[in-house]
């Protein structure tokens, strides 16, 4: 078997669920199998927009953030559901639990999709038949589909899992890129948005091939240390490890400071405030993050320090957010004495690549325009569920209760 395996690098999967709400729906209720199901954020109204379908309705043109009206035009016996984010994130930890009894080693990227290595698996057969076992253990246990890609790095095994779908099991070599990678368009790379892609096109970068050939100052000269990168990828270089713990690189962002005299003076208060609400939103625009909870930390003259919080429905970033939770937060549990030091810090953090608002779909369609949030809704809300499946209870919640985030991706080892 160790023919299959590298004795230098690495042998890394990515396991992507096709069409996951959708799919996680027709698993709970057979009777949908094989119909058009959209999952949208406002069934009754209009102005209502898909968050993902089925292939069914795909064939029917229905695409990811499509509004609802457009939608039932161009398939008019399409079935609209609602979210249920209770039964996803079920269906998520029984499928993180299928992967983990493969290897350790298991970075969580959504709620639908994450990268294994299984260079050290050698015992359990080649690495095809691991992922026609784990593919196979997934559809059957689950009643849902994934894609699987095979790679040496990350960034090939995320590109191969996106070339055939659902129920695919792709293998990308570094020898296979002329023929398998080069030849697709710029748009199609993962990590290049529609404002890099049209960036590219400019400069006449149209398929991939056309980046990999691309002169890399001046790459760089258009995109920052980013065009290398991107380059690198192309050429089938991506370094980056598997790394199970990378969802806890950062739970908090925050900022505080000592003021220079200890005071009780609301404008000397507020300013600090402003300072530190602004110190955070650069940080979180620096991670490219956003943070559920706003707290802050009181310190008084003689050195008795408190800390309240408050969660909030939805994520938030910007300075205005932070400042006036914050001044909220502090009016209300001020006790009038001299203060020493202030501090405000934005946890339960994730990046906004990750987040999906849940009651705020709605929300989204007034963002939708921004590219950021519209890539991460396309991409997190295609893919996970579960089944009610067989041998897991689960509770019909039409409302999410919390909104995702990555604390989620822990649940399988719980």
């Amino acid at each position: 078997m160790s023919k299959w395996y590298p004795k230098s690098g690495r042998v890394i999967f990515h396991v992507d669920m096709n069409s996951f709400y959708a799919s996680v729906e027709a698993a709970y209720d057979p009777s949908l199998k094989g119909k058009p199901l959209a999952i949208a954020g406002n069934p009754e109204e209009r102005r209502g927009i898909v968050v993902t379908s089925s292939y069914e309705a795909r064939k029917k043109g229905v695409k990811t953030t499509m509004p609802l009206w457009e939608a039932r035009k161009l398939c008019p016996d399409l079935i609209v559901m609602r979210p249920n984010f209770d039964r996803y994130r079920r269906a998520s930890k029984e499928i993180f639990k299928i992967l983990s009894d493969v290897t350790p080693y298991i970075q969580p990227v959504s709620i639908d999709e994450g990268y294994m290595d299984v260079t050290e698996c050698e015992d359990q057969g080649s690495p095809l038949d691991i992922a026609e076992s784990i593919q196979s253990r997934v559809n059957k246990e689950l009643d849902l589909p994934c894609s699987i890609g095979i790679a040496p790095n990350k960034f090939l095994a995320k590109m191969a899992s996106d070339m055939k779908k659902p129920m695919g099991i792709t293998v990308l070599r570094k020898r296979d890129l002329p023929s398998k990678l080069w030849p697709l368009p710029i748009g199609e790379m993962y990590g290049v948005g529609s404002k890099t892609a049209e960036k590219l096109r400019l400069i006449d970068v149209n398929t991939i091939g056309d980046l990999v050939r691309m002169d890399t100052y001046q790459l760089k000269s258009l995109l920052g240390v980013n065009g290398e990168r991107l380059k690198n990828r192309a050429n089938g270089i991506d370094p980056s490890p598997v790394d199970p713990d990378a969802i806890h690189e950062f739970k908090s962002i925050g900022s505080s400071e000592t003021l220079p005299h200890d005071t009780v003076e609301d404008d000397e208060i507020k300013k600090l405030f402003r300072k530190l609400s602004r110190n955070v939103e650069r940080r979180l625009n620096r991670k490219q993050a956003l943070g559920q909870t706003v707290q802050i930390t009181i310190r008084y003259y003689d050195r008795k320090t408190v800390t309240r919080s408050m969660k909030l429905p939805d994520f938030i970033s910007k300075e205005d957010d932070i400042f006036n939770i914050s001044m909220d937060l502090f009016e209300k549990n001020w006790s009038g004495e001299p203060v020493r030091l202030l501090g405000v810090t934005l946890q339960d953090v994730a990046e906004r690549k990750e987040v999906v608002h849940q009651l705020d779909l709605f929300t989204y369609e007034q963002e939708a325009s921004k590219e950021g949030l519209y890539q991460a809704i396309d991409k997190l809300t295609e893919k996970y569920g579960k089944n009610p499946f067989q041998a897991i209870h689960i509770e019909d919640g039409h409302q999410p209760k919390t909104s995702f985030q990555k604390d989620f991706l822990d649940d399988y080892q719980k």
